[in-house]
């Protein structure tokens, strides 16, 4: 899928969790493996399942074991720390052992069939973050509101007895998943080393935590502390992260158009097409005829066209006696042909009702001109014998 904000193909990854008596899943897509982003992950996973369990069972990632001694695993200290604030210990998977790596890998292997486009499931590639978050909310609600074959029961059933089991999870996350508290400006950014990054809409005024990671910034919120989710932020509860991108040298700030989908300016600098907002009834009639009545507008206005009102108001009443979709579409071929004059609707109308084609339709060029020609005038000056 597109890397955050340079449009580049980029690796993303799958973070997958279950409960072992429920069987209750989730599954989360990052940018990264490093130790912030996981920690994100588990604080995102212990809101979503309402508690935390005693212990915890991981692979043996580098951000959990930090070295082998004797075969024994070395835990990384700081996911020591972030285990005792959520009130549980973690433990790391045996190499090879299937009864301890059985469960996780099982959930692996589900989510990447399900999730990951391949021939086989004929899901075309990801066209952005939001879209594969999306798609991963949509299968842990349809995994877990089904009956699973082993247990007989629906894990999102089932997670509601073992829940009672549970640890009380802290108010706010590890601070090691946080980073640096900012608040999310008017524009929609965060300001960070003197220069400001653009974040999606929907959170301005909210708090935000941003990191450094490597050469690039995350911005990350929690989903607990927002009043008002917006429509396009899916997932579990806690924290999530919201925007990347390069860090930049003071000066230079680093805005995402994708953050952006209704500035009147496309990402290349082109200006977008104006969106017609209806403020009358008249106008509300004349645009409720179809995408025809919305492309004669664009175009009339574009063209300078006079009263425009007046031409609403006929095309109104010309589909009250023929039909709006037969108005509809004549508008659309007028918008298209460049005909705005008072009377050049009613004649477009009037040349459909004898059969004509809007494949036939044709556009005054000199092609068609009749303008006089100056053949007449060839052999002008010329000798004649």
């Amino acid at each position: 899928m597109p890397g955050p904000g340079t449009g580049e193909p980029r690796q993303t990854l799958l973070f997958c969790a279950w409960l072992a008596w429920s069987r209750f899943r989730v599954v989360i897509p990052v940018w990264d493996r490093t130790l912030p982003t996981l920690i994100s992950c588990v604080d995102a996973t212990l809101r979503a399942i309402g508690g935390a369990p005693t212990y915890t069972l991981t692979d043996n990632e580098k951000t959990v074991t930090v070295d082998r001694v004797a075969g024994i695993p070395v835990r990384h200290p700081q996911i020591v720390a972030a285990g005792r604030h959520y009130g549980m210990q973690v433990h790391t998977c045996v190499p090879f052992d299937p009864e301890s790596k059985g469960g996780s890998e099982a959930t692996v292997r589900i989510a990447k069939a399900d999730l990951v486009p391949t021939s086989a499931n004929l899901r075309p590639d990801y066209q952005s973050f939001a879209e594969l978050r999306g798609a991963c909310a949509l299968f842990c609600h349809q995994v877990n509101n089904r009956v699973h074959r082993e247990s007989g029961r629906m894990p999102s059933s089932a997670l509601d007895i073992e829940r009672r089991r549970l640890h009380q999870l802290p108010a706010s996350p590890h601070t090691l998943a946080l980073g640096e508290s900012r608040s999310i400006n008017s524009d929609q950014t965060v300001r960070f080393g003197s220069v400001r990054y653009s974040t999606p809409p929907g959170l301005v005024g909210q708090e935000a935590w941003v990191r450094v990671d490597g050469d690039e910034l995350v911005v990350v919120v929690d989903l607990a502390q927002l009043p008002h989710r917006p429509e396009w932020l899916q997932g579990p509860a806690g924290l999530l992260e919201v925007a990347r991108h390069r860090i930049a040298l003071p000066g230079r700030p680093v805005v995402d158009p994708a953050h952006y989908p209704d500035h009147p300016q496309r990402a290349d600098g082109s200006p977008r097409p104006p969106k017609a907002r209806p403020s009358t009834a008249a106008e509300e009639a004349f645009l409720a005829l179809g995408p025809g009545a919305a492309s004669w507008l664009m175009e009339a206005a574009a063209a300078g066209t006079t009263r425009m009102r007046v031409k609403m108001a006929a095309a109104v009443e010309l589909a009250a006696l023929v039909g709006a979709g037969e108005v509809d579409l004549c508008l659309g071929l007028a918008a298209a042909a460049g005909r705005f004059a008072d009377d050049d609707l009613l004649s477009i109308v009037r040349h459909r009702a004898t059969g004509a084609r809007p494949s036939d339709l044709v556009f005054c060029d000199e092609k068609y001109s009749v303008q006089p020609g100056t053949s007449a005038w060839a052999d002008f000056g010329r000798k004649t014998t």
